[in-house]
């Protein structure tokens, strides 16, 4: 059987980039391979449908899953952790390390999955296959502060919700960089560009700008992003975050005052958000195929939803008119 095809990249002796491949198109969901002598940790794992990618890329940097012995997860989003359960049967010796507040979705998925089906219905088997659930015995949970002791590195649970109330960063101090699942939103590759994945049901606006805050005061040098690949720059790029986060919500709640439903306030957000993208993209190549691309990571209906129900559930003073 042939090896599916991969893209790696070594960012350190240590440290590899590997690239999921999500739908065939390259630089949209990364996880992370760290090395060392008890064995190795992968920070995020993508959908579960990539899994056969995930361990093809773990060879092609040298090693092999049967090696992997720490699965960290920043959250339990399918686009992160989807791969997790199908993972753990391949990997006899490998631990689990998420929030306390997800893990018993881990165990149990029942309830990630219905909530995922509503925003991808019949897609939901072509995105992310199946998600299996995670041995309680396998799993240790985080809170903010615990360690997790890699090689040389040693990664700090940083509690970052605002994206998802179970979210947590991974500080790695020595290295001034941090793994920062999705609270440092998405920018990918050669585009210039930070767009705030907003899914439902935990988006709130007030806990990301706090985490916001928390990381940017760490003043990392980079951060390794899962959608996609290191980003420097870190001031510049929180700003941009934070920016974008708020005026997309103002585009939001501008449309549910006017009535509008979901399909129609995405399309707003299309329209304000294409052309900076498409701008932003202007010297990558292809820029309707970056525009396309970040629409993969995450698209503007689960983003219009998450603003949608935080609006609803927080501030429904802000829907008057």
């Amino acid at each position: 059987m042939n090896e599916p095809a991969t893209r790696v990249k070594q960012l350190a002796p240590d440290l590899w980039l590997l690239d999921t491949l999500f739908q065939g198109s390259p630089g949209v969901i990364a996880s992370y391979l760290l090395t060392g002598p008890d064995g190795l940790a992968l920070v995020d794992v993508g959908s579960a449908v990539t899994l056969d990618t995930l361990l093809a890329s773990v060879r092609a940097a040298g090693h092999q899953p049967e090696e992997i012995a720490h699965i960290l997860l920043t959250h339990i989003h399918l686009d992160h952790a989807g791969a997790t359960g199908p993972l753990l049967r391949r990997t006899p010796h490998a631990r689990v390390y998420v929030h306390h507040i997800g893990a018993p979705h881990l165990v149990n998925p029942s309830k990630l999955i219905e909530s995922a089906s509503r925003i991808y219905g019949d897609k939901m088997g072509q995105l992310w296959g199946e998600m299996l659930p995670v041995p309680e015995d396998r799993i240790t949970t985080l809170d903010e502060g615990s360690e997790v002791r890699i090689g040389q590195r040693t990664l700090r649970a940083l509690y970052t919700p605002g994206h998802a109330i179970h979210h947590v960063a991974f500080h790695d101090a020595a290295n001034a960089a941090v793994f920062t699942g999705d609270a440092a939103g998405v920018r990918l590759e050669d585009v210039d560009y930070v767009r705030p994945p907003t899914p439902p049901p935990d988006l709130n606006l007030e806990d990301w700008s706090v985490s916001i805050e928390r990381l940017r005061a760490l003043r990392p040098e980079t951060l390794y992003l899962p959608h996609f690949g290191p980003a420097a720059g870190t001031e510049r790029h929180f700003a941009e975050l934070r920016e974008r986060l708020y005026a997309w919500g103002e585009i939001v709640a501008r449309g549910m005052r006017q009535g509008e439903n979901d399909a129609q306030i995405a399309d707003d957000l299309a329209a304000a958000a294409d052309p900076e993208v498409a701008r932003a993209a202007a010297t990558a190549g292809d820029p309707e195929q970056e525009v396309r691309r970040y629409e993969l990571a995450t698209n503007y209906l689960m983003s219009a939803q998450g603003y949608m129900r935080y609006y609803r559930k927080t501030h429904p003073e802000a829907l008057a008119n």
